[in-house]
């Protein structure tokens, strides 16, 4: 009988959780009221800064968190939208629970003080004072961005140089493509000061461009000898691929994989309507050409590229100029130039296996990522930063003016017209597969680099 009932006992105990083998709650320090609110806060600030500068929402979630317990407030609530963040915190049953919430402003990218919020949120947590970090966090919010706004558009135009070299173009078209950079970059800041919304600024940087190009092939046409040799083509695809690195697409991948899905479907939706304001640009300016006479020659070619050097010449010119757009440091820019020659040399590796374009950008953005991550950590730089400028050499500029070079010059046929729109489909699945494979770096890369700094640091306590 007592064999049976022990046996009954195990049993019982192999299927059920035993209830008093749970932990007993932690009592909670009483915290003095005033000293919570300081902290959160500065949490609510911290947080509110890295949406600001193009962050993704777990890295803000973690930085709140990670200010907040190390001067002994917790447990904290994080909640993040895409234009709001909430902060919450209850002392215990006692004490009353209080909420902070800010409206965040539509984030533009700035890679050095989002460096500066990282190495502010590390100090905090290796003993910081808070008189000390509330003074630091005022000096870094009234950082002014790193470059002069003339440096920017020069950046920009080139961007596009970059692109031309990509593709071997001639001194011509590269020329054309960097005034029409730098005129399409020059009535965006126009249209910023006229606080038009961005969608217009987009469609008329776009619509810049475009006219550039068109005026290109009238002269070409019309026998300008110097013209023979333009390409209004790659003209405009290098347009498209300044009109797209400025978008953060990491950021909206790496908020879905996250679970932020407020937070991502803000951002995706904004990348729809930044990228449809490229679209209509693009599109008006080319039929207007049509109706003036300076229509576009249409080829269902891609563009060929460049010899090697000139492609990897122009791969690193891209991933430095994007990485001076956003704001990056000398030292990110150094890593974002020596990436994006990695991403573009596992894209061109996986494209001569004939894999697909699609998939190749996927592990062209993946081996950027992977890397990044391991080295931005020990470099003291972004990870999201360098692994942003390393891709963009990847964005299918030149798929997508194929796409709406088809549809606006279908005029009823419909097999140009299920080409154009291919096209377009083509060039989705090129940015989703960048998309995701930049984020899949990132999820990779984080455990490997936080095991090898654990191995560092138990052979430091070793020696």
């Amino acid at each position: 009988m007592a064999a049976r009932k022990g046996w009954r006992v195990r049993l019982a105990e192999a299927i059920h959780v035993d209830a008093s083998s749970r932990p007993m709650t932690e009592a909670i320090l009483s915290i003095d009221e005033m000293h919570a609110r300081r902290v959160i806060e500065l949490a609510m600030r911290i947080a509110e800064a890295l949406i600001a500068v193009g962050a993704a929402a777990n890295e803000v979630v973690l930085s709140a968190t990670r200010v907040t317990a190390a001067f002994g407030i917790r447990p904290v609530h994080v909640d993040i939208t895409f234009n709001s963040i909430a902060v919450s915190y209850h002392g215990g049953e006692s004490d009353l629970p209080f909420t902070l919430i800010r409206v965040v402003r539509a984030p533009v990218p700035d890679h050095a003080k989002l460096q500066q919020l990282q190495a502010l949120v590390a100090d905090i947590e290796a003993g910081l004072d808070l008189t000390e970090a509330r003074l630091r966090f005022h000096v870094v919010r009234r950082t002014p961005f790193r470059y002069r706004p003339a440096v920017i558009v020069a950046a920009q135009g080139l961007l596009a140089v970059g692109v031309c070299l990509l593709y071997g173009a001639s001194w011509l078209t590269t020329l054309v493509a960097l005034l029409a950079a730098c005129g399409a970059a020059l009535v965006q800041r126009w249209t910023g000061r006229m606080h038009l919304p961005f969608f217009f600024s987009q469609a008329a940087g776009a619509l810049v461009v475009t006219a550039f190009a068109a005026v290109t092939n009238v002269l070409r046409t019309h026998g300008v000898a110097v013209f023979e040799d333009a390409s209004p083509g790659l003209i405009v695809a290098a347009g498209i691929v300044l009109m797209l690195a400025g978008m953060s697409v990491v950021a909206a991948a790496q908020d879905a994989i996250d679970g932020f899905a407020l937070t991502a479907g803000g951002r995706i939706l904004d990348l729809a309507l930044l990228t449809l304001g490229v679209v209509i640009g693009i599109v008006g300016g080319v039929a207007l050409a049509r109706r003036l006479g300076a229509g576009f020659p249409l080829s269902t070619d891609p563009p060929t590229l460049g010899p090697a050097a000139m492609q990897m010449a122009g791969v690193v010119l891209i991933a430095v100029t994007v990485a001076v757009w956003n704001g990056a440091t000398a030292r990110t820019i150094l890593v974002s130039a020596l990436l994006g020659g990695i991403a573009w040399a596992g894209f061109s590796a996986a494209v001569a296996g004939d894999i697909g374009v699609p998939l190749a950008s996927a592990l062209g953005a993946l081996a950027a990522s992977f890397i990044g991550t391991l080295m931005a950590h020990r470099l003291h730089v972004p990870s999201i930063a360098v692994t942003t400028a390393a891709i963009v050499p990847m964005v299918p500029g030149s798929v997508v003016y194929r796409g709406l070079l088809a549809i606006v010059g279908a005029e009823g046929d419909t097999v140009q017209l299920i080409q154009g729109f291919s096209e377009l489909f083509h060039a989705g699945a090129i940015g989703l597969a960048l998309a995701s494979g930049a984020s899949l770096g990132l999820v990779l890369g984080a455990p490997v680099r936080d095991t090898l700094q654990s191995v560092v640091r138990r052979r430091g306590r070793i020696r």
